[in-house]
Order: C-alpha cells, then sequence, then structure tokens
C-alpha cells in the first residue's frame, strides 16, 4: 500500500513535468535558449542590466575562454565552488535525501529503534514530502515563468532610449546621444569604452534578423561571415544534432521589438558591445520526412537575450556570443 502510494506520487510528478515542457516555448532559434560564446576578458562577469532586460543576464555556460583567475581547492578535497548544486541547491537533491535517510536513522537510535529503524516506516512519508515539494517548485515556476512573459512588454518599454529608438524609429537626437549602457554617455566614450552610434544599431538589428536566417537555412558558409569561429563551431554542432535527430529548426518572421546597449567596450584592437534585444519571431521544429511541426507552432512567441557582438580595427561587426535575459 505504501508504494502504491509512492507510485501515484511519482506518476503524478512525471505528468506534470510532462505539462511543463508542452508549456514551454520552443527554442529553435539560435543557441536553443542557451548562453555562449566569448566577450573578451568579461566573458564571465554579469553585463549591466537595462530597460529590454532588467534582470542579470544568465552566465555563460559554454566558452572557449578561460576564467582568468582560478580559486585554488584545498589539497585533498574538491573545491566548493566546483562542486554542481542539486535540484534544491547545495548540498544538492541528493544530499539532502540522504540527509533526510540519516537522520530518520539517528532519531531512530535515539529512540531505541536502531540505526534503520522506524526508516521503512518514514520512508514513504518522506519520500511523498520530497515530491510535494517538487511539485509546488514545478508549479511555481510555471506560474512565474507565464507571469514573466505576461509582463515583459511592460518592463521593456518602461521608459528611456532603447535600440529601436537608435535606428531612427521614433526618437529624437536627445535620446540618440545619450542612449548608454549603465548610465554612461556612448557617443564621448572614454577610458576604455567604445563609441556606439546610429550605424551601429542598424548593424546590430540587421545581424539578429541575418544570423537567424542563416541558421534555419542551416547555412554554415552564410554563418561563417556573420559570427566568430567559435560561435560558428556551436552552431555546426547543433545543426549536425538536428539532422541526427531528423527534425530541421524553423526561424521566420524575426521582428526587433526593443532593445537597447548594455555596455560597449574595447580589449586591445577589438572592440566590443554587448546589447540587450527583445525580438517577436515564428519559432518551430519540424520533421524532416513529414514537415509536421514537432515543437512549437507558427504564433508568434517572444524571447530577449543580450547578444554581444565583436569588431576588429576597420572590420564589420560579427556575433561573438549569446546570453539568455
Amino acid at each position: 500500500m505504501i508504494w502504491n502510494r509512492v507510485r501515484g506520487l511519482m506518476a503524478a510528478v512525471a505528468v506534470l513535468a510532462a505539462l511543463v515542457l508542452l508549456a514551454g516555448d520552443a527554442e529553435a532559434r539560435v543557441g536553443g535558449g542557451k548562453s555562449f560564446g566569448s566577450r573578451g576578458s568579461r566573458t564571465f562577469s554579469a553585463p549591466p542590466v537595462t530597460q529590454t532586460a532588467p534582470r542579470q543576464a544568465a552566465p555563460v555556460e559554454r566558452s572557449m575562454t578561460q576564467p582568468q583567475q582560478q580559486r585554488p581547492a584545498t589539497a585533498g578535497a574538491p573545491s566548493t565552488a566546483q562542486q554542481p548544486g542539486g535540484m534544491f541547491g547545495r548540498p544538492g537533491f541528493l544530499g539532502g535525501m540522504v540527509a533526510g535517510f540519516l537522520g530518520a536513522g539517528l532519531l531512530g537510535m535515539l529512540f531505541g529503534n536502531g540505526l534503520f529503524g522506524g526508516l521503512g516506516a518514514g520512508f514513504a512519508s518522506m519520500l511523498g514530502l520530497i515530491l510535494q515539494i517538487a511539485l509546488i517548485v514545478i508549479v511555481a515556476r510555471l506560474i512565474w515563468n507565464w507571469w514573466q512573459r505576461r509582463n515583459a512588454g511592460a518592463y521593456a518599454t518602461a521608459g528611456g532610449p532603447s535600440l529601436r529608438d537608435m535606428t531612427g524609429h521614433g526618437s529624437n537626437a536627445h535620446a540618440r546621444n545619450n542612449m548608454s549602457g549603465g548610465g554612461a554617455p556612448v557617443m564621448g566614450a572614454a577610458m576604455g569604452e567604445v563609441a556606439i552610434n546610429e550605424a551601429d544599431f542598424n548593424s546590430f538589428e540587421r545581424l539578429l534578423g541575418e544570423v537567424q536566417a542563416a541558421y534555419s537555412a542551416e547555412d554554415l558558409g552564410k554563418l561563417r561571415t556573420l559570427a566568430t569561429p567559435e560561435m560558428l563551431s556551436y552552431f555546426a554542432e547543433e545543426l549536425a544534432e538536428t539532422t541526427s535527430q531528423g527534425v530541421s529548426n524553423q526561424v521566420s518572421d524575426v521582428k526587433l521589438e526593443q532593445g537597447d546597449l548594455a555596455e560597449a567596450w574595447r580589449e586591445g584592437a577589438n572592440e566590443y558591445a554587448t546589447v540587450a534585444m527583445r525580438y517577436s519571431l515564428v519559432d518551430k521544429t519540424i520533421d524532416r520526412a513529414s514537415g509536421k511541426i514537432v515543437e512549437g507552432s507558427d504564433q508568434k512567441q517572444e524571447a530577449t537575450e543580450l547578444w554581444t557582438f565583436l569588431r576588429s580595427p576597420g572590420g564589420q561587426w560579427i556575433l561573438s556570443a549569446i546570453q539568455q535575459a
């Protein structure tokens, strides 16, 4: 009877998890909702928040750039910073479960039942509690994601100049001359900052559409002219994976809705610019054989990401990193 109850709870969690996956937006777009690439020496530093991306950007998960400083680990013991967190954070979901079992055993000893006395009786209730917590977390995440999507437009247009303004879509000259990341004017950049002008913002908006289109067309030759070799390698890996799975990522109707500059700086001869962009698109994955949609839909949805662009002396801007907002 105990195990029947446990199996029932586990089935409920599995069904709810499936609903979460179905409710989530498709991520056939470039990067698939991941954060990767290089931002020079700032790769592992979060860019400043902006009106378009009012929360701290997700950290870069994959990069060819190595952290400049590593915390030394204590001899004979793994570094705490390198220990992966679990479902509910350190010491991790499994660690918490083991701790619970150990605690139940110690209580059994205190009350004269032996180390594992009472563990069988308390196992179902303990596991049931864990599963209930998991259900609460999943439901809370669903509500939070719904609330963010519902209020994304309000946050992104909370006031102030934007990337759309910089490209000449309704802003005055004063707004264009004071567009900045973190409050510092970029038109008169100093101390390592880079001056970003209207032509640069036009390039960023153009690259947003061209990169998505080339990725959807699986055109690695075109992507080679739009992104760094590092980003190209990640795109090639993703396209090889979808080909192996017999599906194709299709992205269309990409339109920049709102955007602003997070930061722009110089490292040696190269220049970097990180831009927060909220854009709409049709994002779906189709079966190569039948042409049927296996994920996503023909309905437009929105995504907010921070794209970092790199420019060499006298060169054009190319994509260097993508981070989720």
